[in-house]
């Protein structure tokens, strides 16, 4: 005879093993908020140390700023007193002692031809001649290249000078070694600008190169 065996229903959990379950779900809660805390905290303590590095990268970049904008202002205002010197007082006698009789000088000589801009700072002329200046406050190899490169299509720019003789020369207040004598080894008039004076530095049997 087979016996049949009758589950018996599980007992109900007891007070104290419920109270026990709520407990430890609360520190279990308790645990997870303090972590969560923490978290927090490290994360608010990142974010305040990347805003005083952003901070701290402004105010670098602010005091860089305004020393660019002090530099900037100095060398154009050393470049105008340069261009002042020049058109004033010096080029016209200058150029004179060197056979070039100028009977005109124009300033800022620019504009647009074929969809090219052009510039020239001072363009002083007679009847024959042209002569085109450019005006640094600092001459280096690299401007001198240029400024030849200008000068071959000065008369596809300023077609009215067509014709006479293009001559170039590059002004300076202070410039890198080696430089004036490149420049003049390329056929320009090497001017240096002194405080409230002027002197072309070229040996005084120079020949400048036609441009034209």
């Amino acid at each position: 005879m087979t016996t049949q065996e009758t589950a018996r229903p599980s007992e109900p959990p007891t007070f104290a093993e419920i109270r026990e379950t709520f407990a430890e779900a609360g520190r279990m809660h308790r645990k997870i908020a303090a972590q969560m805390a923490e978290n927090d905290a490290r994360a608010e303590k990142r974010e305040t140390k990347a805003a005083r590095k952003m901070e701290e990268l402004r105010k670098r970049q602010e005091a860089t700023d305004r020393q660019l904008r002090k530099t900037e202002s100095y060398f154009t205002s050393q470049w105008g007193k340069l261009m002042e010197s020049l058109v004033d007082g010096d080029l016209v006698p200058l150029l004179n002692g060197r056979g070039i009789a100028v009977e005109h000088t124009h300033q800022r000589r620019e504009g647009r031809r074929n969809g090219e801009h052009f510039e020239f700072d001072i363009v002083a002329v007679n009847r024959r001649d042209v002569v085109v200046v450019e005006v640094k406050t600092t001459l280096r190899s690299e401007d001198v290249t240029r400024f030849l490169a200008k000068l071959s299509k000065f008369t596809d720019f300023a077609r009215e000078y067509r014709g006479k003789r293009i001559l170039g020369a590059v002004a300076y207040l202070q410039s890198d070694s080696d430089v004036t004598k490149y420049a003049e080894r390329k056929g320009l008039f090497v001017i240096r600008a002194t405080g409230s004076s002027a002197s072309i530095i070229n040996a005084e049997d120079f020949e400048p190169r036609s441009f034209r």
